[in-house]
């Protein structure tokens, strides 16, 4: 267990915004908002700047509360209606009230899908951006697979975003990249990485991670379900014939970046490549790091929805039993640990800020002293998932893997 974390004195300091909706605006949320990047990508701040207004004076700072969720709906379910309205007449305009009403949304349901409201929430989002998206020259779709491989406590169905080249077909099949989802990004969440996949002829297959919507089938309690999840998914990417089954790519984010790394060891002969963006494999989910989490970073607090996630009744019982259960190195069940018991991977890259208090730069080193060699770029200076300037290191490394594969 580290002594001296890589943060230094940020492990323990207290970055100030924890339960304050007007402080986290002011000091974190201001900025990329106006930028328009995560979490308010697809957004714009004429949007989301009254709906603050109206948080931070009526001081509703508990973003699991329908007071929260609600003060967004007005303005989204506005923007739908805009859409719908000039979907005849204009319809680039409508494609733009379509992706700010999905941006809004998504703050809406943030930073969990917790309780009947976030749920009914998530639903609307989902409808309105792949209405949104239909209206796109190369327009994203969803597909439900069957879970072949399902076990026990498994759910049947995999629904799975699609975003297709116009170009692949059984005569000229094109690379895929299997995009992974976090703990507050899901599906609706990605169109800006799917337009760069488009650039390069690539497709997209978008799934959620086990624990954080009510679509991921996996059972989120065992450990082992997302290699069931994943090999129902890489089977169904195998049996069609528009894309290249030789030149399949994972891309796991944050959350879903421990994801990649399991499936490049558990799968490694499926994949070319997997990059693990932000990724925890160990000590992310150790008391020790847990203790310190609420304070760092992330919008609002890891622990609720760190519980409900991986089926904790309480954050102690978490802090007690996740990393027993779930850590790629030192998980006590059978099959847990592919880190840690030192089987081989396909090609992988390990990518995140080094100063990241949401899952520490050591998740990624330690990585470094198992199994296959592995590849990294550590964005100094730089907080949790390494932006912006990380993705401008992950396309070349993806480009360089998916040209050259056969």
């Amino acid at each position: 267990m580290p002594t001296n974390w890589i943060l230094g004195d940020l492990f323990t300091r207290d970055y100030g915004h924890a339960g304050s909706i007007a402080t986290l605006w002011a000091q974190r949320w201001h900025f990329p908002c106006k930028r328009g990047v995560y979490p308010f990508h697809d957004g714009v701040f004429e949007d989301f700047e009254p709906i603050f207004t109206h948080l931070i004076a009526k001081d509703i700072n508990d973003p699991y509360s329908d007071a929260y969720t609600s003060a967004f709906l007005p303005a989204a379910d506005a923007l739908v209606a805009k859409a719908e309205g000039a979907e005849n007449s204009d319809k680039a305009l409508a494609i733009q009230f379509y992706k700010r009403a999905n941006a809004i949304y998504r703050l809406a349901r943030f930073p969990y899908i917790s309780g009947d409201l976030k749920k009914q929430v998530f639903e609307t989002q989902k409808r309105a951006y792949l209405r949104g998206a239909s209206l796109w020259d190369v327009p994203v779709t969803e597909t439900v697979v069957q879970h072949t491989h399902a076990g026990t406590g498994d759910g049947d169905a995999i629904p799975l975003y699609l975003r297709i080249p116009p170009t692949a077909s059984k005569s000229s099949p094109c690379p895929v990249v299997l995009l992974i989802t976090g703990l507050d990004g899901h599906r609706p969440d990605n169109t800006e990485r799917t337009e760069e996949h488009l650039k390069r002829g690539w497709a997209t297959v978008i799934c959620d991670i086990p624990g954080t919507t009510v679509d991921c089938p996996a059972a989120k309690t065992d450990p082992l379900s997302p290699d069931r999840l994943f090999t129902s998914i890489l089977e169904w990417i195998a049996s069609q014939p528009q894309f290249d089954s030789k030149k399949v790519l994972a891309w796991g984010l944050s959350a879903g970046g421990y994801y990649a790394i399991r499936l490049a060891h558990t799968h490694a002969s499926s994949l070319v490549g997997s990059v693990g963006h932000g990724a925890g494999t160990h000590h992310y989910i150790g008391r020790e790091w847990l203790e310190q989490v609420g304070k760092h970073e992330y919008p609002f607090g890891l622990e609720r929805a760190y519980c409900e996630k991986y089926g904790y009744e309480s954050f102690e019982e978490m802090k007690e039993k996740c990393q027993k259960t779930f850590s790629l190195v030192s998980g006590e069940g059978e099959g847990v640990a592919v880190v840690g018991k030192g089987l081989p991977s396909c090609r992988l890259l390990l990518i995140n800020g080094v100063l990241d208090g949401c899952m520490p730069i050591e998740d990624s080193t330690l990585l470094m002293e198992y199994g296959t060699p592995k590849e990294g770029r550590f964005v100094q200076g730089r907080a949790h998932m390494g932006y912006p300037e990380a993705n401008s290191y992950v396309y070349p490394w993806m480009e360089s893997i998916l040209v050259t594969a056969s």
